[in-house]
């Protein structure tokens, strides 16, 4: 269950509401903070201990007409920011004010296997070897 920090709105800001104060209006910045999952290309378990802070695209990614190549008007996608622990990424979020959705791993259960269950006498399907 995806957990959320906190949320800024108009109310943190009542000059804004009032006209006072005239200037566009600010952009913020979500965040998703995760641990990332091993890629397929490989069964170590490499690059998949720390948690990483990354923004979440504040506009879509379109192709230019020219070239076809993809690109985003935003440049906080390129930043990615690597923690040693949840904690940390949680409290770095919050000192700069950045919100953010937290995302638990999903961890599968291991399954213990010996090798030589592959020549049990029991086994299900036939030995092909």
């Amino acid at each position: 269950m995806p957990k959320s920090g906190f949320v800024v709105t108009d109310l943190d800001h009542p000059d804004i509401e009032s006209g006072q104060i005239s200037r566009p209006q600010e952009i913020v910045m979500f965040a998703r903070i995760f641990k990332p999952s091993k890629t397929a290309m490989q069964s170590g378990k490499a690059k998949t201990q720390d948690w990483v802070l990354e923004f979440e695209p504040a506009s879509a990614r379109t192709p230019d007409p020219l070239m076809g190549w993809i690109s985003a008007a935003d440049t906080h996608t390129q930043v990615r920011l690597s923690f040693d622990t949840k904690e940390q990424a949680m409290a770095y979020a919050e000192t700069h004010g950045i919100p953010f959705r937290l995302i638990e791993p999903e961890t599968p259960p291991k399954i213990i296997k010996a090798y030589a269950d592959n020549f049990a006498s029991n086994r299900r399907q036939s030995w092909t070897h």
